[in-house]
């Protein structure tokens, strides 16, 4: 398992840090955002390997800012799961119609999401 720089964007702290965390522990480096504009923002200027997005966020949600990435010529070529509460099969269509690579649902399944961090690679 390589380690990769893994971008975690959710606008409640307790959420980015468990996420953070997980990661830490198995040997990624993670880098924080708060919400839609500042994962944009952070996608383009740190070219991370991964984001991990959550999709209720304020200024510019999940669905929004992975449109922004996966249509942006320096940023289309990361992946990016969406980590949301909502949970319905359009929420799953529109995640992967704007250019999400996956979507998991929260409560956080620590091995799923590992498992697709490892898939990723």
């Amino acid at each position: 398992m390589a380690s990769q720089k893994i971008l975690v964007v959710d606008d409640s702290l307790v959420q980015r840090l468990i996420v953070a965390e997980l990661l830490q522990a198995h040997g990624h480096r993670v880098i924080l955002a708060t919400d839609g504009l500042e994962a944009v923002a952070m996608a383009r200027s740190e070219l991370p390997d991964l984001i991990v997005m959550d999709v209720v966020m304020p200024n510019l949600n999940g669905f929004q800012a992975t449109r922004a990435i996966t249509n942006d010529e320096t940023t289309w070529h990361i992946p990016v799961i969406l980590l949301t509460s909502k949970d319905m099969d359009s929420d799953r269509v529109w995640a992967l119609r704007q250019g999400a690579t996956a979507f998991l649902n929260k409560p956080l399944d620590h091995a799923a999401l590992l498992d697709l961090v490892n898939t990723l690679e």
